[in-house]
């Protein structure tokens, strides 16, 4: 087979005769952005080949000045022979600052505190120590009724059934006998009864939970000791479903092409959360068959493709998904290294764009219980927005494309290091100065660092309110100019840079962000208008996830992407959606409120009507074509 070596880590794989460069760079453990999910239209994939000949499919964007120099796109380059190629930094999906949350080892806000001690902290799985008398030949009932007996008097379980699989059933007799009669059983409680996933020895060694959330960008674990309920490590990593797209469209139009494919991006997703369990379970010594409870938080698309869903009709008219309420199903049936009967648990959706992950994003804040209006958003490709009360909920999803997460953008990238995420500009100079993740040269430019910019080039009137560059700026610097497809203001120099090439943004970067600025704000005044709620009648609003934790608050509202009140309104709660699964891992009564959160949520579909797009029409100028929105701003 052809040997691929990849540089600059010098690393060396055997791939067959026909594999692209994209999954062979997989194989390898060097993941490349793949925005079209290889189809060859996004130019994210591009590689220099520095020896030996492939087969090029296709070319895409390419410049003919880039073919010259031996860039080619991954997924239309296929192995013919031994190659020797070139991941530029820009291409890379590695290393993603991971937003794990406010908890480290245990830590969490005092509200999450509060929430626990309102629910109750009663897990959806425990561990009893259950000691039997042996039978003998006068007292001889057997040995599932025996221990069946022992365990309705030590639940206090009154009519509630007490349901054992067949798995289990099989290897009682021995474990019984081995273990003389003193054996440890963990138990799920549903409502509808407890089931037995494990009979084992005697012991009081503690049990573990795991919440998850499965971002379309990244997935979080967190291993939780469930007696205790402290968060006892944590690790998050990038979603190798991104090989197959950026966003959910992208995924499901692979997963759907065939029956193959489904499994392959299930498998996929899979991988991930095992490698990260593995990586948890060897940093504390513990087993597998330690690992008694998941909770799994997603969005819609996301949580299907987990559990091997057909995904087709979420993204065709009318956008149904198979299922809101998903049936728990035991980790053998799901593919995660647990206890191979424990239950795994996915928060219900709402519908095909509002899923679990907002469901659960809408429990930590509870909002459902306070008498005061919320306005709640996670923003990524779509922005999902919730708006109620204790007495009502409303929920939409708006397109705001991947800008956000640096796509579409010449040099965007999502936030890891070598991004930028803070711009300052000087208004008589225009010199810049920067601060970059990790603290390293800059690579490329993150969405918050996207927000930040245009907020800058706007205040120090390098751009107008319609995005147009102004070319003849006071200034006369060089760092705005023209090329022969664009506008642009270099943001780093070539030698300041860590891809020694200027970093710049462009004016249709960031026309792509006023799009994106402008779906969410038009999301955020549709639902306003369709309940007549105005918008100074919000006591709070909350912003979750990996995006929003880092948005400058005064700069999002200067470009309109968030409503004009004061600073002290907004509140960053960070990744919701495994706090939310970790809330209801821990407790019974919280889970019952996420599925009847997700029955009370009515969603509003914004293609539906011309309010969404008279909406968002005059939300595409900075801040927005009313200034009387954005007293602030002027």
């Amino acid at each position: 087979m052809p040997e691929i070596k990849f540089m600059p880590d010098d690393r060396i794989i055997q791939v067959e005769i026909g594999t692209s460069l994209l999954t062979a760079a997989a194989q390898a453990e060097i993941f490349i952005k793949s925005g079209c999910g290889g189809k060859g239209t996004c130019g994210a994939c591009k590689v220099v080949v520095l020896n030996g000949e492939p087969q090029v499919i296709g070319t895409g964007n390419l410049t003919p000045e880039q073919l010259a120099k031996g860039v080619r796109l991954a997924c239309q380059t296929i192995v013919q022979g031994d190659l020797t190629i070139e991941v530029p930094p820009e291409s890379r999906l590695q290393e993603h600052q991971v937003l794990l949350g406010d908890s480290q080892k245990g830590l969490l806000r005092e509200s999450e505190h509060d929430l626990l001690e309102k629910f109750g902290h009663h897990p959806l799985a425990t561990k009893q120590r259950i000691v039997l008398s042996a039978p003998t030949l006068t007292e001889n009932t057997n040995d599932w009724a025996r221990l069946h007996m022992e365990l309705r008097r030590v639940l206090k379980a009154g009519d509630k059934p007490i349901h054992i699989p067949l798995s289990v059933l099989q290897h009682l007799p021995e474990i019984l006998r081995k273990a003389n009669w003193d054996v440890s059983v963990t138990l799920t409680d549903l409502e509808s009864g407890f089931m037995v996933t494990n009979v084992e020895a005697g012991n009081d060694n503690p049990l573990f939970g795991l919440a998850i959330d499965i971002g379309t960008t990244t997935v979080v674990v967190y291993l939780i000791e469930l007696s205790s309920g402290q968060i006892v490590d944590q690790q998050g990593s990038y979603n190798k479903q991104a090989r197959y797209g950026d966003d959910v469209i992208s995924r499901i139009v692979f997963a759907v092409e065939n029956a193959e494919n489904l499994q392959e991006i299930r498998q996929a997703v899979l991988e991930t959360i095992n490698d990260l369990l593995d990586k948890l379970l060897s940093r504390h010594s513990n087993s597998p068959k330690d690992i008694a409870s998941a909770v799994v938080a997603g969005n819609t698309t996301m949580t299907q493709l987990f559990l091997g869903v057909d995904p087709k009709y979420i993204r065709l008219e009318p956008y149904i998904p198979t299922m809101s309420t998903v049936p728990f199903v035991t980790a053998r049936d799901a593919g995660m290294h647990m206890l191979p009967e424990a239950l795994v648990h996915c928060y219900p959706s709402v519908a095909s764009y509002v899923g679990g992950d907002i469901v659960a994003g809408t429990l930590v804040t509870d909002l459902a219980n306070e008498e005061d209006i919320t306005l709640f958003i996670d923003i990524g490709t779509n922005g999902e927005i919730v708006l109620g009360n204790q007495d009502w909920l409303v929920s939409c999803a708006c397109s705001a494309g991947p800008s956000f997460e640096g796509g579409g953008i010449t040099f965007g990238m999502r936030a890891m290091p070598g991004a930028i995420e803070r711009v300052v500009i000087d208004p008589d100079t225009l010199d810049v100065s920067l601060k970059v993740i990790g603290k390293c040269l800059p690579v490329g430019i993150c969405g918050s660092g996207l927000v930040d910019c245009v907020a800058k080039l706007l205040i120090v009137g390098i751009i107008d309110r319609a995005g147009n560059f102004q070319l003849g700026h006071s200034s006369g610097s060089e760092r705005l100019r023209a090329t022969a497809d664009d506008k642009e203001f270099v943001l780093a120099w070539a030698h300041q840079a860590g891809g020694k090439k200027d970093v710049v943004i462009t004016e249709n970067d960031v026309k792509n962000i006023i799009r994106a600025k402008g779906a969410v704000y038009a999301g955020i005044r549709s639902l306003l208008n369709m309940v007549a709620v105005d918008i100074e009648m919000i006591s709070r609003i909350v912003i979750a996830g990996g995006f929003g934790n880092y948005l400058n608050v005064h700069d999002s509202i200067q470009i309109g992407l968030l409503p004009d009140l004061e600073p002290e309104r907004f509140e960053f709660i960070g990744n919701s959606s495994v706090k939310g699964a970790r809330l209801a891992l821990l407790s019974q009564a919280a889970w019952r409120e996420a599925e009847e959160l997700g029955r009370k949520m009515t969603y509003v579909e914004l293609s539906v009507g011309a309010t969404f797009m008279d909406e968002y029409v005059s939300a595409l100028f900075l801040p927005h074509t009313d200034l009387s929105l954005f007293p602030s701003c002027h």
